[in-house]
């Protein structure tokens, strides 16, 4: 374990991942003068420009919180150096908990540190690497197809109906929601891995994560109910719940 840990946290990692996160934030840097630019060419008044950027920075303070939890629960496992790379590039904390756990599955090891070797770790960061650049590799080729297919779709509404890009979103939501809940009715029916007969004695432990995602969607709930009364909110709903859902894991766990 020490010397997974002390891998997944070298020193050589956190160069090359800074080394690629200085890179971006150049370009976000170059990108940002560029347009501030071609706004005062277009005649937009620099003080617009100014609150523009002030405003935009502000509100994406709270939200990012988000990403910075999920850094913080790949970590665990992962290291800091890897979660930090992938959410701070392209990625999601739900695809890359699920890539590195069917890649940990996989192998026949259980998705915690204490668990995985070395070789785990480089397998479980190839694999998320290799899934998640396919969607990058497709979209040059294929994206401006698919949105002007989803764009023509879109203006073909039946009355009173929903395009078929909402549906298409709506039904990708469900079944990945029903994959998550899925696995995890399935653990506490069956236990770890269903390894734990149904003779064994359960503990809290197996139904945590379903008392979880009942306390993260009530939460979540919640916060869209808000922001229909107050639209500011809808920037803060999803770190708001992310928040409350954490922080139920912790107490449970402490039970």
């Amino acid at each position: 374990m020490e010397d997974y840990l002390a891998l997944a946290n070298s020193t050589p990692l956190f160069l090359v991942v800074g080394g690629v996160l200085l890179f971006i934030a150049v370009t976000c840097v170059v990108f940002i003068i560029k347009s501030y630019r071609a706004g005062i060419k277009i005649g937009m008044g620099s003080a617009l420009l100014k609150r523009t950027i002030f405003s935009s920075a502000l509100f994406t303070l709270v939200p990012s919180i988000s990403i910075l939890l999920g850094v913080i629960a790949l970590a665990g496992t992962l290291g800091l150096p890897a979660g930090w790379l992938r959410l701070s590039v392209v990625g999601n904390l739900q695809y890359e908990a699920l890539a590195a756990g069917s890649a940990a599955q996989a192998m026949g090891v259980n998705y915690s540190s204490s668990s995985l070797s070395t070789q785990n770790l480089c397998t479980i960061l190839l694999v998320m690497t290799v899934g998640i650049s396919l969607g990058s590799v497709i979209s040059i080729f294929f994206v401006k197809f698919y949105s002007n297919k989803l764009n023509r779709l879109g203006t073909k509404k039946s009355s009173g109906g929903s395009s078929f890009a909402s549906w298409a979103m709506t039904a990708m939501f469900i079944g990945m929601s029903a994959a998550f809940i899925g696995s995890y009715v399935a653990q506490a029916v069956n236990g770890p891995l269903g390894r734990i007969e149904r003779t064994d004695s359960y503990t809290l432990s197996f139904y945590i994560p379903l008392m979880v995602a009942a306390v993260s969607f009530l939460s979540m709930s919640l916060c869209r109910w808000i922001s229909s009364k107050y639209k500011r909110f809808e920037d803060f709903s999803l770190s708001l719940s992310m928040l409350i859902g954490m922080a139920s894991a912790s107490l449970l766990a402490l039970v």
